[in-house]
């Protein structure tokens, strides 16, 4: 079995309001010098060695993320 992780961020262009909220509670719980806040999701899945590369970015593009608005990265996690 093999750890895969499937990073999800919005795409640069398009608006983060939860991020944004984060910036203004931050500022307002006393941490300065935080500009920006970029919130996303972050899959694990647990697949065998039979699985390939190729079907791991399809569940990426086609379930995991909403591609008009997010970009993602998948990745094998070292064990």
């Amino acid at each position: 079995m093999a750890r895969v992780v499937v990073d999800v961020m919005p795409k640069a262009e398009i608006l983060d309001p939860q991020g944004q909220a984060i910036v203004g509670a931050l500022g307002r719980l006393g941490f300065a010098g935080v500009a920006d806040v970029r919130q996303g999701k972050r899959f694990e899945l647990e697949v065998d060695d039979a699985v390939s590369d190729t079907d791991l970015e399809r569940i990426a593009e086609d379930l995991l993320t909403n591609t008009v608005i997010e970009n993602f990265t998948v990745s094998r996690a070292a064990e």
